[in-house]
Formats: C-alpha cells, sequence, structure tokens
C-alpha cells in the first residue's frame, strides 16, 4: 500500500451570478502519494434527477466538457506560474490543458490518462480521477501543489452553475490566480 499524504478536504461555493437550488453541496477532497500521484474526489449532493449528468461511456479525451456538467482541477506548483488544467465529464470523458502563465496555454495529451470512477445514487454523485505523477506541471513529488477545484453543473432546463473553491472575481473565472486556494 502506497502511503499518502494528509487529505485536504473543501466545499464548493455556487457562483453568486448562477445559483442552483438543484444542488445542495458539492465537496472535494484531494491527496497525494508519496510518489506523487494526485487523488481528487468529488462529491455532490442534490436532485440528480433534475441535473443534466452524462451516463457512463468509455473514458476519452474530448473538447468542450465545460459546457456541460464536468468537475475540472487547476493544478499549480506552489510560487509557481505554469499550471495544467483537467475537466472530468460525468460520463468518463476527460480534457487536459498546459498553461505557460493566465490563460496562455493548450490541449496537453502527454502521459497516461487519467484514471476517473463515479458512483451514483438518487441523491449523490462521486467522482474520483486519479492522476500520474506525468501529468502533473513540473513537479516533484514533494513539490507542495495549489489547487483550484471547480465544478460546472447543467441542470435539466439547460441552465449551467458554476462552483469553485473561492469566486475572486464579479464573473465566474476558475483560471484566475486568486482561486488557487487548496494546499497540498
Amino acid at each position: 500500500m502506497t502511503n499518502t499524504r494528509p487529505l485536504a478536504t473543501a466545499e464548493l461555493e455556487c457562483h453568486s451570478q448562477s445559483l442552483c437550488t438543484k444542488v445542495r453541496s458539492i465537496q472535494v477532497s484531494a491527496s497525494r502519494s508519496e510518489d506523487g500521484t494526485l487523488d481528487l474526489n468529488f462529491i455532490l449532493e442534490g436532485e440528480l434527477p433534475k441535473l443534466s449528468l452524462p451516463p457512463p461511456s468509455p473514458p476519452e479525451w474530448r473538447f468542450g466538457l465545460w459546457e456541460h456538467s464536468c468537475f475540472e482541477a487547476f493544478i499549480r506548483p506552489m510560487n509557481g506560474e505554469t499550471y495544467r488544467e483537467f475537466n472530468f465529464s460525468p460520463s468518463g470523458a476527460w480534457a487536459a490543458f498546459a498553461f505557460r502563465s493566465y490563460r496562455d496555454g493548450e490541449a496537453f495529451t502527454e502521459g497516461p490518462p487519467p484514471a476517473v470512477e463515479t458512483r451514483r445514487t438518487e441523491a449523490r454523485f462521486e467522482l474520483n480521477a486519479i492522476l500520474a505523477p506525468k501529468l502533473l506541471p513540473h513537479a516533484s513529488a514533494a513539490t507542495p501543489l495549489c489547487l483550484s477545484c471547480c465544478a460546472v453543473i447543467e441542470d435539466d432546463e439547460g441552465t449551467l452553475s458554476y462552483w469553485s473553491l473561492r469566486h475572486p472575481t464579479g464573473t465566474p473565472d476558475f483560471h484566475h490566480p486568486g482561486g488557487f486556494a487548496l494546499k497540498l
């Protein structure tokens, strides 16, 4: 069994411009193993039948996941400027992007795909994503990381709500440096 460093857990907040009463809460937890593997776990609780959560499908890299329900993680080394963005659809599709600085980046397809698992009940959806160290931005296993964990949730009427650890601007901006609030 691989030793895991302490777990960081936080609640995501819905942006005030996109309130969604069909979601009660979204929680995220993150941990890193000694080899640098990052384990992310998102738990959404709410009225799942009234949300648009795509059914499971074969995992594949897919652009535009943020246009519908997806869970996201932005990861940068502590005191660094480069970062990676990962999008995880409830279907199992995923996407990754590498950024040199704020919103200056491109699709990232190197390394092994993340391992994504989902579980669903009537009122709870859980997504677990495991990212190999090769997927993380220029960080050794000992490098402290800052994360901005987020979610875009689409309801059954097609309305999007934006959830994040922190909303540092008046409009939803998951890339904003002020949103990297979870430290590992």
